[in-house]
């Protein structure tokens, strides 16, 4: 298989975006009309709206299904229509206008189109459905790196996608958001060789070379131990095969003029998850690549920050990259480790090995933000079944510090991420997720789990946020210290979705929409 050169490992397949004021503009070769095509065609522009009516005087599935039609005056003479469903219930959001958008384009490939010109009109309930369904129309477009690479002919033949009633500015920002995307994509899809740490370093130098995004690599293995060992202690078994060593990638974003708020995240980087010495049995390892897509949104959305620029805040984003082998060398159950922080941690469980990844990287991250502009500290992470279990696939969770809370972080993700496809619900931490984690004898400071699946324990994605807290010394920056940090943690377990579903990007979007204004 033949790895891609450095421009084109992100570049190739990738179209350009354009705003366009014209139906019938010649730049492009189809028309994607995307509507609530029952309830809502008063909005739906002329000539789409005489076309449907005439339609569905012969064919009342066109306002439920997606129909391609030939259409004079238009953009290459042919219109595809792919309907929202209805838009007015409580529970309906604007991912019914992205998932709209993704089967619409897929049906526009089959007809041979490649210059893609997408109609939205104006929802009451959605202001941004029109960028909402560009982001659709990319998933549906997206290929996977490794097929990029081997079969580049086959896969992402759309070279144009134009926006009917957008500004550029605009566009260009929805654009720097579908490239974060992308990058988690790959990252997060990528099988276990392709992207097994030290790939994903390679790859991070490649993509970010000659932007205005630092990348900078820790990967030697004494370093390790001694900067983060319990990523060491994860790493342990890898460490005898030297293409499955472990590393931390360290990307910086810093926007000209005046920093308001700094973002430390950190992102759990599992490029293959066996289960450890708790070994992941019966079937369920399967799938187990995509342990690293926190890491890979961390990636994200440091690529879409080096393509818009935003002004104001500063980010510094560490994937915390290891692969948590199986074998003789591995770590085990009982182990006491001392943690960067100087806390004592007791190992229950080596499948719950995201948060020893996690937990070194994030004290790092602490030591900076004592002293940096508003600082806010994230971990973000495909961490546990039980995000999926509490609240089933598509959304990712976020957990709040009282400085965080303050601050409103999860207000602004879950607002923005409504409004931008990218759905987030709100947990909580409380005393019982304290005392889960509490020391239980006189050799530890904090128990790592319990014995049991997280999809099977009370409070199974809550209690980790504070595991992370106290095994990273945060716990000393709550609410009782002269100097509180603000701490957010998300699990985005349910939200990354599992193979053979196209990775999500998420959250790269609902966060650059929150923070870096795009």
């Amino acid at each position: 298989q033949t790895i891609m050169s450095k421009p084109d490992i992100l570049w190739k397949g990738f179209p350009s975006f354009s705003a366009t004021a014209n139906v019938n503009d010649a730049a492009a070769d189809c028309v994607l009309v995307i509507a609530d095509l029952k309830n809502g065609l008063d909005a739906v522009p002329e000539p789409f709206n005489s076309q449907i009516t005439n339609l569905s005087n012969t064919d009342a599935g066109v306002k439920e299904e997606v129909t391609f039609a030939a259409l004079s005056g238009v953009a290459g003479g042919r219109v595809c229509y792919s309907p929202t469903g209805p838009v007015n219930r409580d529970y309906d959001d604007v991912r019914r206008v992205f998932d709209a958008a993704t089967k619409g384009i897929e049906r526009c490939v089959k007809a041979g189109a490649t210059k893609v010109l997408i109609v939205v009109p104006s929802f009451q309930r959605f202001p941004r459905a029109a960028e909402s369904a560009v982001l659709g129309a990319c998933y549906g477009l997206y290929a996977p790196l490794e097929q990029r690479e081997f079969q580049p002919e086959k896969v992402e033949k759309v070279t144009n996608i134009l926006v009917y009633g957008m500004d550029q500015q605009a566009v260009d920002k929805i654009a720097s958001i579908e490239l974060g995307k992308r990058v988690a994509r790959d990252v997060g899809g990528g099988d276990p060789e392709r992207m097994a740490p030290l790939k994903v370093a390679e790859y991070c130098k490649a993509v970010f070379e000659g932007t205005c995004v630092s990348c900078k690599v820790d990967q030697d293995p004494d370093m390790i131990l001694k900067e983060y060992p319990l990523l060491h202690a994860v790493a342990r078994c890898s460490m005898v095969v030297e293409r499955h060593w472990p590393c931390v990638i360290h990307l910086e974003y810093n926007p000209e003029g005046e920093v308001n708020e700094t973002f430390f995240l950190v992102g759990k980087g599992v490029s293959y998850d066996t289960g450890g010495l708790d070994i992941k049995a019966g079937g369920i390892m399967a799938g187990m690549h995509r342990d690293k897509c926190g890491a890979a949104a961390v990636a994200g959305i440091m690529m879409s920050l080096a393509q818009a620029k935003p002004k104001g805040i500063r980010v510094v984003g560490r994937l915390a990259m290891v692969r948590n082998s199986c074998g003789a060398n591995g770590y085990v159950a009982d182990e006491v480790i001392l943690s960067r922080a100087g806390r004592r941690v007791r190992v229950v469980n080596t499948d719950a090995e995201g948060r020893m990844a996690m937990g070194d990287v994030l004290a790092l991250s602490k030591e900076d933000a004592l002293n940096a502009v508003n600082p806010r500290l994230m971990t973000v992470a495909t961490l546990t079944g039980h995000a999926v279990r509490a609240y089933g696939e598509g959304y990712s969770i976020v957990i709040d510090s009282s400085a965080a809370e303050n601050a409103g972080v999860r207000e602004r993700l879950v607002k923005s991420g409504d409004a931008i496809a990218d759905p987030f619900e709100v947990s909580t931490l409380r005393r019982e997720d304290w005392d889960m984690i509490k020391p239980k004898y006189g050799t530890e400071d904090v128990v790592q789990c319990n014995t049991a699946a997280s999809s099977a324990t009370a409070r199974g994605h809550q209690f980790p946020a504070a595991f992370l807290q106290a095994a990273s010394g945060l716990d000393d920056h709550q609410a009782h210290s002269d100097k509180p940090l603000a701490y957010s943690h998300i699990d985005m377990a349910g939200a990354a979705l599992m193979h053979p579903k196209k990775p999500s990007g998420a959250p790269v979007a609902a966060f650059l929409a929150a923070f870096a204004g795009l």
